[in-house]
């Protein structure tokens, strides 16, 4: 029965140049499927023809490795029940902003009300008030916080990151979330299996024993090997009791609190909201756990529009994913550039945008605006990092400023204009996270925290060198290289 296989192998052993013709035919087809087949843009496209037909055979491999695609299929689906609520009430909200019927209980919710309109319209976003917002940028003072939250938890605990590791960090966060489990709160935690893939069976033990459950999204699905690289869940999110929640860009892991061999630091940004926003970030879970999980939900629990009163900071929660084709944080970031007044603050890690970013910021900053970037001075992704650098030099000819962070990794993603709109979330400024990541943002209308932001950036200006065209002439050939490979390539990264 295998005699076949056997001899197609024998073929292929005495006959090196059968397996170049094989190699060059598979090409030539998944080259031909990349132009006329993929909806992929331009760029995306002859990027890929590049890869695959200068890396013969490797370049096969990476194509099926990276670039699986989910954009026609819809994860996160809601029944028909939970997108007419949504729709209704997302609708009234819009009426009641457009007629004039909305009270706003600060000046920034009236003034971004075209932004608010954006995010509803393309990104579903409740615009919820009442809302207190914390700021974190350590991630030990943000892990004791919300490890004292948890402990608080009476009800439930939903729980969702990109990366989370079984270093002292994570397992004091598995030890709180088995504990309160046997407490009888009920417990979900949901991690990404690429970002998460040092968790073992062994470490989720206790927690499962308990009564806690684990799902994993995108599990591998061969012999624990990976096949999907892409399209990974870069959220991080946790709600406790329908009161709190938290969203960002830390995860769990001890490099997060800045003990790292790489790093001597580790500059992040986190929110804790409390108010009725809470709601909205638990339905975004609750969609995540259940494409993940397979859990089933009553249509009841995904609510959309339960107000607490808390604060008087005006929230949207927005999100992204592959599965949609509508990009909806680039959009967001696009709108709050190209509507400042004043100021425009940046802070990324990674800066891979497509030209549409590019063009925002540059006119921003030759219409006179301050318009500022801040990236790492040491590469985490070491390729990633040096089209990062190129990027951002790019930009200083049109006069925005550009800052590289000096005290350690700089892994914020945060963005504040006019000291009155603030973004801060899991998103990047690269087309990862704009095309291939989900990601969830928070969009925080208040001066009082767009200010404090605008604050800590400044105070990393302190820590940060500014690049000038004569430091940037002065990088190495080695580095002018890698630049120009990566731009080739900027678009699949």
């Amino acid at each position: 029965m295998l005699a076949p296989f056997y001899r197609i192998i024998a073929f292929y052993e005495n006959s090196p140049a059968a397996i170049l013709a094989t190699i060059f035919v598979i090409d030539l087809l998944l080259s031909f499927a990349v132009v006329f087949l993929e909806r992929k843009s331009p760029a995306s496209t002859l990027a890929w023809l590049m890869v695959i037909n200068l890396l013969p055979g490797v370049g096969i491999f990476l194509y099926f490795f990276l670039s699986q695609h989910i954009t026609r299929k819809r994860l996160f689906k809601q029944s028909r029940f939970e997108l007419q609520k949504a729709g209704e009430e997302l609708s009234i909200q819009m009426d009641d902003m457009a007629y004039g019927r909305y009270r706003h209980l600060n000046p920034e919710g009236e003034k971004w009300k075209e932004l608010i309109y954006l995010n509803q319209k393309h990104a579903m976003a409740f615009y919820t008030q009442n809302n207190d917002v914390r700021i974190f940028t350590d991630g030990k003072e943000k892990f004791n916080q919300l490890v004292r939250d948890l402990e608080s938890a009476e009800k439930f605990i939903n729980m969702e990151y990109f990366i989370l590791k079984p270093d002292d960090v994570g397992r004091r966060i598995l030890r709180t979330l088995t504990k309160k489990a046997e407490e009888g709160v009920e417990v979900r935690l949901l991690l990404d299996a690429l970002g998460s893939g040092q968790i073992r069976e062994k470490h989720l033990k206790y927690l499962k024993a308990a009564g806690g459950k684990v799902a994993f999204f995108f599990p591998p699905t061969l012999f624990r090997i990976q096949l999907r690289l892409n399209y990974r869940n870069h959220r991080k999110l946790v709600v406790i009791d329908e009161k709190i929640a938290y969203v960002g860009g830390l995860n769990v892991a001890s490099e997060y609190e800045g003990r790292s061999r790489k790093f001597k630091g580790w500059r992040d940004t986190h929110l804790r909201l409390v108010g009725g926003c809470v709601e909205d970030v638990d339905a975004r879970f609750l969609l995540d756990w259940r494409a993940a999980s397979g859990e089933s939900f009553e249509g009841d629990e995904l609510d959309y529009k339960v107000l607490i009163p808390a604060g008087r900071s005006g929230v949207q929660i927005v999100s992204c994913g592959p599965d949609s084709p509508e990009e909806e944080i680039k959009r967001m970031y696009l709108k709050m550039i190209t509507s400042a007044k004043r100021s425009v603050c940046v802070q990324t890690p990674y800066f891979i945008p497509d030209q549409s970013i590019f063009e925002a910021l540059k006119t921003a900053a030759l219409s006179g605006l301050d318009v500022r970037l801040m990236i790492p001075n040491k590469p985490d992704h070491p390729f990633v990092y040096w089209v990062t650098y190129s990027n951002a030099a790019s930009l200083m000819e049109s006069g925005v400023k550009v800052y590289i962070y000096d005290k350690g990794f700089l892994h914020s993603k945060c963005v504040t204009v006019d000291d009155e709109v603030a973004s801060v979330g899991s998103a990047n400024f690269d087309i990862r996270s704009f095309r291939l990541n989900f990601e969830t943002n928070a969009v925080i209308y208040d001066e009082a925290v767009a200010t404090a932001l605008h604050e800590a950036f400044n105070s990393d200006m302190e820590h940060s060198v500014r690049l000038t065209p004569v430091l940037y002439s002065q990088r190495s050939w080695t580095v002018k290289l890698r630049e120009g490979l990566g731009r080739l390539i900027s678009d699949i990264l």
